[in-house]
């Protein structure tokens, strides 16, 4: 089985500049990602798709692969991750004649990251053939059975935002007994290619779920966040360096 490891790694950064290659605990945050892929058994290519000259050279100073740089236009504020994908698929199809089994999206903003995390993940795809999809999720924090919709302007009445079968009014209810809720987090996906190519889409629609525990929910988006993955990643059993 072929499975591609792919990071993305954009240079643009408002909240926190150069945040994909700032030290974290000893070595850039984009490097985490890059590690969990090389050290994972079933990973066999491992990649990063950047516009970045330096996050291009961090990379291949920690092992992963740049074959191509990324063009400017997909690397912009509201760039999605199937333009992305997308690109860097069909690129290595037409350069290289590569064409993987399984993709493994690895956020490098998601650094709290378990190698046999990443494993388990993709052995299930494996074992699931007609899944599209897996994505971690965690239990949510907050059940949105509470939560309301506002009219615009704020000047009628409100409106539950989900409504469950089986329970009257259930933001008057005890949150027990609500049904559990779960909530994606960046963690890591696995997709099929043909969803991205064919389907215009990174999930399609049968989405295998592997749930983790809230202490890995981090995406990293300013110095708090920042600050906490450090944290995780020294109280964790997350990836290792040799150094």
């Amino acid at each position: 089985m072929e499975v591609l490891a792919m990071i993305p790694a954009r240079g643009g950064s408002k909240g926190l500049p150069d945040k994909n290659i700032l030290s974290l605990a000893g070595h850039p945050l984009i490097a985490y990602s890059i590690r969990a892929a090389l050290t994972t058994p079933s990973v066999t290519r491992t990649i990063v798709s950047t516009d970045s000259p330096r996050i291009a050279e961090v990379a291949l100073r920690y092992g992963a692969e740049v074959p191509f740089m990324r063009p400017d236009a997909l690397a912009q504020d509201l760039s999605t991750d199937w333009e992305v994908f997308d690109h860097a698929l069909r690129w290595l199809r037409d350069q290289q004649g590569y064409q993987p089994d399984l993709v493994v999206q690895l956020r490098p903003t998601s650094p709290v990251r378990q190698v046999t995390l990443l494993e388990k993940a993709i052995q299930r795809m494996a074992q699931e053939p007609k899944a599209d999809s897996l994505r971690i999720v965690t239990p949510a924090p907050v059940t949105p059975y509470k939560m309301w919709t506002l009219p615009v302007g704020e000047d009628g009445p409100m409106q539950p935002l989900l409504e469950a079968p089986s329970i009257k009014e259930p933001y008057n209810q005890p949150r027990q007994i609500l049904p559990q809720v779960y909530w994606q987090i960046g963690t890591l996906d696995v997709i099929r290619p043909h969803i991205i190519l064919n389907n215009h889409s990174m999930s399609g629609q049968t989405i295998l779920p592997l749930v983790v525990p809230n202490e890995l929910a981090v995406d990293i988006d300013d110095l708090a966040s920042f600050e906490r993955a450090e944290a995780s990643i020294r109280s964790y059993d997350c990836v290792k360096f040799d150094d």
